[in-house]
This record gives C-alpha cells, structure tokens and sequence, in this order.
C-alpha cells in the first residue's frame, strides 16, 4: 500500500507534546490532519487560536490542523491513518473508543506512545492487538527514539526509528514522516522499540535522581551504561532483538533523557534527589511523568520475568515504598562485584 507524498488525512489521537509535534509536522508536509483532545477547551483552543492552550503553546500550529474532543465512525471512515499519541496508562480506553467502531485492514495504526500498562503489564503493541485484533497488532507500526518534542516542533534535526512486523508498512510510515529535518529508521523489532521506549524514563528518573543528590558525570556515565544492559536484559527475555538497545530507541533514547533537564523524568528524579515530595513533582509537572507509573509496571514485569533489574527495584521503593533515596543510591553502590558481561543477556 503506498502513501502520497501530500493530502493524506491523519487522524492523531492525543493532544500533548508529542502528539501536538507530530500533527504539526504532518501538517508541515501537506497532511491534513484531525487532532483529537481529550479537552474541550484544548480543542478549542487549536481551532480558535492556532495555539494549544496547554501543550508546546509558543507553536503556531498549522491551518491544515483541525481539532476536535469526540471519536465517531464518521471520523475513522474519513482517516486511514491513525497516529496513537496518548500517555500509556489511557491507551486501552482509547482504543476501546476506536474498537467500538471498527478499524479495517486498510487503516494504518502508528503508535508514538512510550510506556508499559500497570495493571496488565501489556506493551502497546499487545493492547492494539488486544483490542483491535491481531492482525492490527502485527501491521501496527511504532515510532520512536531521541525525540523531545519542543526541538522536533522547532525543526531541530532529529532521527527516529519506525518499528513494524510489516516491513511495507514500517516504509509507509518512514515515507510519511521522514524529511530533512526528521530523519527516520525502520526496524522489525517492535518488542525491542516499545520496550526501550518505556524503559529509558526509569533510567531517567534515577539518573535525575543521582544528580540531584550531588553525583556528578563518573556516576552518571554508570548509571546509564548499566541502565542500559537492564533494559537489554528485559527485552531479550520479552524476546527483542538485543542490537536494538544500540540503536536509536535505545541508547539514543536513553542518552538524551538522562542527559537533559528538558525530560520530565529526569527532573522527577532530580528533584526527589534535591528532597522533594513525589506526590508534590508530579502535581506540578503539568505534563505526564511516564516513568513514574512505567518504574511500577517495569518492575512487576521484571519479577514476572525472572530478570535482574536492580535500577528499576530501586526507583520503585524510592517512588511507591518511601525508601530514603539516598538509601537506594547506595544500595546499589554496594551491590556485589561481577563480571561486566556475565551472560549472553
């Protein structure tokens, strides 16, 4: 099936950051495109004002953008291509909207959300397939990699990764979003991409965390290099390609969340370390904190598993346990020596 270059008409699900990025660059490229908010007033706010009240609000956004607050059969028939862009935690509710409806064999669902659900334990990718059935979970095609939305709306060059047991569509998708200054990869290892994608926010939240109580580039460097064999761990159990963690949802995610104070879960860490209340960060972030609940889901999924995942146990007991984070650093400071590659995992 192939794209036209311009006039597709783009439905994206979720007006935050991202999802207001990625309709603006769409839209950029001669897309139209309906954004759907869960907010009346952001809704209106896009149609009224070009602005999003809430979200990237220094962004005019494009006039070939429409916003609307309610998901009818109407609106599926008009849009072949569906772009997933909600926090993780409210995928399956949207997905049950969109599944009361139908969604054929000719819609083409991308899904740009980075999280694992906590009740469930599911990625995104199993919940598309869950609710909208299998085959829709084997043509789904997910988009990720080092991508802070503020500097994709602002045209900062930017490489992602477009993941898809579809090879045709994953080349549909490159085709849709790649442009000189949005560069995109294809993949067939959408384990491997999901997984990276949530995980690196709880890699995030401890590297925040190690900076705000004093450590400085040694300790970070540490951190997210074994950080990163624990998300490579998780993910070969889950049955990912391990070479994916080198790539760009892997160690380029994770780099650039834990190296900016732009991500919002480096600063949820930083300021835990700084002594801030958990409760207190997330009531005034004013934007979702994936790794917050993707630390919960991650380290049930990593105990299901039977994986190490020493990182991640201690972002849980800091964030849901109380543990003292200074405790919790220096539990893991003092975790037996090993060998550095101790397994082929």
């Amino acid at each position: 099936m192939a794209t036209s270059v311009t006039g597709d008409r783009i439905l994206v699900l979720g007006a935050g950051n991202f999802g207001t990025c990625l309709a603006q660059h769409l839209a950029e490229k001669g897309h139209h495109v309906t954004l759907w908010a869960r907010s009346p007033e952001i809704a209106a706010g896009i149609n009224q004002n070009r602005k999003n009240p809430k979200y990237l609000n220094a962004l005019t956004l494009s006039p070939r953008i429409g916003a609307i607050n309610n998901i009818t059969d109407d609106l599926l028939a008009e849009h072949r291509i569906i772009v997933l862009a909600t926090a993780a935690q409210a995928l399956s509710q949207v997905l049950k909207k969109l599944a009361d409806f139908g969604i054929s064999p000719d819609h083409v669902v991308i899904c740009a959300v980075k999280g694992i659900e906590i009740s469930t334990t599911r990625l995104p990718g199993a919940i598309i397939a869950d609710l909208l059935g299998s085959d829709a979970g084997k043509k789904a095609v997910f988009l990720s990699g080092p991508s802070f939305a503020s500097e994709v709306a602002t045209h900062q060059p930017t490489a992602v990764v477009a993941a898809s047991h579809d090879a045709s569509r994953a080349q549909l998708v490159q085709t849709l979003f790649h442009a000189p200054q949005f560069r995109v990869y294809t993949s067939d290892d959408p384990i491997g991409v999901e997984l990276a994608g949530a995980l690196k926010n709880v890699i995030a939240i401890a590297a925040g965390a190690a900076v705000g109580l004093g450590f400085q580039m040694n300790s970070r460097a540490a951190l997210i290099t074994r950080g990163l064999a624990e998300m490579r761990r998780i993910g070969v159990a889950m049955g990912a390609n391990p070479m994916t963690f080198e790539g760009l949802a892997g160690v380029g995610d994770l780099f650039l969340t834990c190296t900016s104070e732009k991500s919002r879960n480096f600063q949820v860490g930083l300021r835990l370390g700084r002594g801030e209340r958990i409760q207190a960060i997330l009531d005034s972030l004013g934007s979702v904190s994936e790794g917050y609940a993707t630390t919960l889901a991650a380290r049930d999924l990593a105990h299901r598993l039977g994986v190490d995942a020493p990182i991640t146990e201690a972002a849980y007991q800091v964030l849901y346990e109380s543990r003292p984070i200074a405790q919790a650093v220096m539990g893991l400071l003092t975790r037996d020596a090993k060998p550095e590659l101790d397994s082929p995992t």
